[in-house]
C-alpha cells in the first residue's frame, strides 16, 4: 500500500488542481486505486503541523483539471519562522510535521509551492522525510526550471488587462501605469508588457529613471497616438531606491505607496495630461488555468508520480528545454531565477522600441 500526502502552500495559482490530479492518475494507473491511499493536508504546511488532513480517493481528484485555486486550501508559513519554537506554547513546527508524517505512515509528501515552500520541503527532506515538489508560481522565479505552472495563465490575464486599458488610454489620450505582480522578479511584467505592446516596462531587476519614463510619455504625447502604456512590476524601483538598504527601502515604500502610485506622484509636474494607475492585482492568479497550464501542470504531476513509483525522493520536477527532469531540492532551495538584464527577451524588447527607463 502506497500512502501519499499532498499540500499546496503559499499563494494560490492556476494549475494546482491539475498537478495533483496528474500525480494521482499516474500512481493509480500503475498500482490500482485500491493499493493507494491519499491524504490531503488542509491550508498548506499548517495542515501538516497541526494534523489537519483528510483521507482522499482517486475520485476526489477527478475532473478538477480545469479548476483554479486549490481544493486543499493554502496559507503562507514563512520559512524564517518554521524552525522557531513558539515561546508561549513550546510548539516545534518541524517536530510536529515529522510526527504527522510518521503517524500516517506516508511513503511520500508531495509539496506544490514556490520558493519559500521549497525551502521548507528541502528542510523536511534533510530531516529524513520522502519529499517531491512541483514548481508553482505565477512569477516564474523558481530556480532550476525554465517554467512554472500558473505563469502562462497569469500572463494572459495581465496582457488582457493591458489590452483593455489601451482602449481607454487611446480614447482619452491618457497615460496609464499598469501594475503587474512581481515583487522580487519581473518575468510576469516582462512577458505581459511585450505581449501587450507596452511603451515602457519597469522591472525589479532594472532600476529606472523617472525622467526617462517622463521622456517616453512626452514623446508619445507629441506623436499621432498621444497616449502611453507603462507596465510597472510591483517590485520596480528607481535608481535611488535601489541604493537604499532593504530596511530603508521597506520603510520608504510603506510611506509612499505602491510602485505605480510612487511613479505617478513622481511624474507630477514632469508631464502633461492625466496619469491613471491600474492594478489587476489578484485577478492575475485567479480563475481557471489556460490550456497550457492544465497540460503542463498535469505532466509535471505525472512526472512526480513516476518519481514516487521509482522511490526517487528529494527532487523537484523541472522543465529543462522540452524535457521534464528531476532537480535536487538542495540545489533549488533558497534561489531565485531573476530576469537576466542582458538576456534575449530584454534585448529584443529594446529592439522593438520598448523602454526600460534605465
Amino acid at each position: 500500500m502506497k500512502r501519499i500526502g499532498f499540500l499546496t502552500s503559499g499563494g494560490d495559482c492556476q494549475g494546482l488542481n491539475p498537478a495533483m490530479r496528474g500525480v494521482t492518475e499516474t500512481i493509480c494507473t500503475a498500482l490500482g486505486e485500491k493499493n493507494v491511499e491519499f491524504y490531503g493536508f488542509e491550508d498548506g504546511y499548517k495542515g501538516l503541523i497541526y494534523g489537519k488532513y483528510r483521507k482522499m480517493t482517486r475520485a476526489d481528484f477527478a475532473g478538477i483539471q480545469n479548476m483554479g485555486g486549490t481544493i486543499l486550501g493554502t496559507s503562507r508559513e514563512p520559512f524564517k519562522y518554521i524552525q522557531v519554537i513558539d515561546p508561549e506554547t513550546g510548539l516545534d513546527k518541524v517536530k510536529e510535521m515529522k510526527k504527522t508524517y510518521s503517524k500516517l505512515k506516508l511513503d511520500c509528501l508531495v509539496v506544490l509551492g514556490g520558493n519559500g515552500s521549497t525551502k521548507t520541503a528541502n528542510l523536511l527532506s534533510e530531516q529524513g522525510l520522502n519529499v517531491v515538489t512541483l514548481p508553482k508560481t505565477i512569477d516564474n522565479d523558481i530556480w532550476g526550471t525554465d517554467m512554472t505552472f500558473g505563469c502562462h495563465t497569469a500572463v494572459e490575464i495581465a496582457t488582457e488587462a493591458i489590452d483593455r486599458t489601451r482602449t481607454t488610454a487611446a480614447s482619452h489620450s491618457r497615460t496609464f501605469l499598469v501594475e503587474i505582480m512581481g515583487h522580487k522578479v519581473g518575468w510576469l511584467a516582462l512577458e505581459a508588457g511585450i505581449a501587450g505592446g507596452a511603451d515602457a516596462i519597469l522591472l525589479p531587476e532594472i532600476p529606472y529613471s523617472v525622467n526617462k519614463v517622463a521622456s517616453v510619455i512626452k514623446k508619445n504625447a507629441k506623436s499621432s497616438r498621444k497616449y502611453s502604456i507603462i507596465v510597472v512590476a510591483e517590485g520596480a524601483m528607481t535608481k535611488d531606491e535601489a541604493k537604499m538598504s532593504k530596511k530603508e527601502r521597506n520603510a520608504h515604500f510603506a510611506e509612499t505607496g505602491t510602485a505605480s502610485d510612487r511613479l505617478a506622484k513622481s511624474l507630477e509636474g514632469k508631464v502633461e495630461g492625466e496619469i491613471r494607475c491600474v492594478v489587476p492585482g489578484h485577478t492575475q492568479r485567479g480563475g481557471n488555468p489556460c490550456a497550457y497550464d492544465r497540460r503542463f501542470a498535469t505532466e509535471l504531476g505525472a512526472a512526480a508520480g513516476q518519481l514516487i513509483l521509482d522511490e526517487k525522493y528529494g527532487f523537484m520536477v523541472a522543465l529543462k528545454g522540452d524535457k521534464l527532469e528531476p532537480v535536487p531540492l538542495s540545489e533549488v532551495a533558497g534561489k531565485l531565477k531573476y530576469v537576466p538584464v542582458d538576456g534575449e527577451e530584454v534585448k529584443y524588447a529594446k529592439a522593438l522600441g520598448i523602454s526600460f527607463a534605465d
